[in-house]
């Protein structure tokens, strides 16, 4: 592989996980759209994908309580681990060019949501469709892109979850869909052994980043915090579709 091409997918891990460690989540999200600028998406999201388990694992230690948390979203994680299966299986069998474009739709639908005042109580009144729904497009989205992101803070947001609920369910989710990934890239043996050893490397760029980012969101609170979701939310929306359009 390149050499710039390495420093590239290097310093792109290092500030999604600065950024992830400092807001919970957003790393893939981040991280993926850009590497696929200069690689395949296939490549992109085996890129990310061994340094989001350590990513996820450490967001969600980083929380308290994380067997309650566990115990009341494990079986959103699950439906959204099949839908991860789905998405990782057609993403090795397709192209995902469309489905980044629908998906940066869906992230300026929501986004639009507070400007025009709109609000939804669907997964109150319907909170067992809303969980399979959600559950399966966001794990489909992940295993396509990467991107499970958005649709997770829309539940959890709609969900009225907390601060932290919401960065441990996330990561859960992320977990349990990067889990079922590694499985299915390495039964379709879609990686070399060079990809495979410079992933294992960067993770101790990323562990070095999630540190500093740690550190940052204990800072973050509130209002702020949301607005920092939605920027970036707002952010990977624009890249997602400048990188279908280029």
């Amino acid at each position: 592989m390149p050499l710039e091409l390495l420093f590239i997918v290097a310093a792109t891990l290092f500030v999604a996980a600065i950024i992830h460690g400092s807001i919970g989540f957003g790393f893939p999200l981040i991280a993926t759209p850009i590497i696929a600028l200069f690689t395949d998406m296939q490549t992109a999201v085996f890129f990310t994908l061994i340094p989001t388990l350590l990513v996820n694992i450490v967001s969600i230690k980083s929380e308290e309580k994380f067997m309650t948390v566990f115990k009341e979203f494990a079986p959103f994680a699950i439906v959204s681990t099949l839908g991860s299966l789905i998405g990782t299986i057609i993403l090795i069998s397709l192209n995902s060019e469309f489905f980044k474009l629908l998906l940066a739709v869906i992230i300026l639908l929501y986004l639009s949501m507070d400007k025009f005042k709109v609000k939804t109580n669907v997964v109150h009144k319907h909170p067992k469709k809303s969980l399979v729904f959600f559950g399966l497009s966001a794990g489909l989205m992940g295993g396509l892109t990467n991107a499970m992101a958005p649709l997770l803070i829309v539940y959890s947001f709609e969900s009225n979850h907390t601060k932290s609920q919401t960065i441990q369910f996330s990561n859960l989710c992320f977990l349990f869909g990067k889990i079922v990934q590694l499985i299915i890239f390495s039964f379709y043996a879609s990686f070399t052994h060079v990809q495979m050893g410079f992933s294992l490397t960067t993770l101790f760029v990323v562990a070095l980043a999630l540190f500093v980012g740690v550190k940052i969101k204990r800072k973050i609170e509130g209002p702020l915090y949301k607005l920092c979701i939605k920027g970036l939310l707002f952010i990977m929306a624009v890249l997602l579709i400048v990188q279908v359009s280029v």
